[in-house]
């Protein structure tokens, strides 16, 4: 696990090679085709060397929730136990982690007309209001959800309207005995939040010399794709669309993007800061690398 441009896929890929490990991407952008460069996947040399299951399942236009990647996950997890190897779970999606782990409550499904009916009054009055409608039923799921996230507060004020109860205690009701596995958790994230930031920055500009720009420009120009979507609100493409649809100049989408990959690389870890037992690696410090591959070899030794 780790915050964004932290080091994940490099590391996992050494350990792919020096272990009986196969890869599971814990990634809710890079379950996209055609979301190559925006969303850092892996490439083909990358995968021919470690190959990544649960990348390249949807279309952009389709939705991908927690509960299908932890049913996909724990098939091929099954899967990967069944052939002899270790499952190596790498991402920085924490809610698919946590929903992996612990299970997931049970929330009433979605209602396309209630769904409707939210955006007509955020189209009258404004995200902002619905948030602060969130505010005062659910003043936990609206400290955890961004004001300028309309998805999310849609779904949590749904998820009250339809069950007449808090999206926080309904989010609290996983079933933790579901997970059958003994885990050994690994954190790599750089210590300083400057040299973080600084990965983050040369990251981005790595990518819109790989072409970004044009991989959002081909996703704008495909009917049926609008900035509604899953997909199109990962971080990064949300910006890029934005500045198509004329809302931002280009200088200006270049810095909310980054921007917003640095909130992201703060809510991870947020997240990570809660897992008590996991193994924090920085992985410019000498020896680092050598340490996690010596913990992970005496992890899989006491499971024999």
């Amino acid at each position: 696990m780790g915050p964004t441009a932290s080091g994940k896929t490099g590391l996992a890929v050494e350990m792919v090679e020096a272990f009986p490990l196969e890869i599971i991407s814990v990634d809710s952008a890079l379950v996209y085709r055609g979301m190559d460069i925006g969303t850092a996947k892996p490439d083909a040399q990358t995968l021919a060397r470690a190959p990544h299951r649960l990348i390249d399942l949807k279309d952009p236009h389709e939705s991908y929730s927690a509960a299908e990647f932890r049913d996909d996950a724990l098939a091929a997890m099954a899967e990967i136990t069944a052939a002899g190897r270790v499952p190596l779970l790498v991402g920085g999606t924490m809610l698919y982690f946590k929903a992996l782990q612990h299970g997931l409550s049970d929330l009433p499904a979605a209602s396309p007309e209630l769904r409707a009916q939210i955006e007509s009054e955020a189209s009258a009055r404004g995200w902002a209001a619905l948030h602060e409608d969130l505010r005062e039923s659910d003043p936990e799921a609206a400290a955890r959800i961004n004001p300028n996230d309309p998805q999310r507060i849609q779904r949590a004020l749904e998820v009250i309207r339809l069950s007449g109860r808090k999206l926080s205690e309904l989010q609290k009701g996983g079933d933790p005995e579901a997970f059958p596995y003994r885990v050994l958790k690994l954190v790599v994230c750089p210590a300083k939040r400057a040299t973080l930031h600084q990965r983050i920055k040369e990251r981005f500009e790595l990518m819109l010399r790989q072409g970004f720009e044009q991989e959002v420009r081909r996703l704008h120009a495909r009917p049926g794709l609008h900035a509604r979507l899953p997909a199109i609100r990962a971080v990064g493409y949300r910006q890029a669309w934005g500045q198509l649809e004329g809302e931002y100049s280009e200088n200006e989408w270049h810095s909310r993007a980054l921007a917003a990959t640095r909130q992201l690389a703060k809510r991870q870890l947020t997240w990570l800061r809660k897992e008590t037992d996991a193994v924090w690696y920085d992985l410019a410090e000498d020896g680092a690398k050598q340490k996690v591959l010596e913990i992970v070899r005496a992890f899989l030794n006491s499971e024999a």
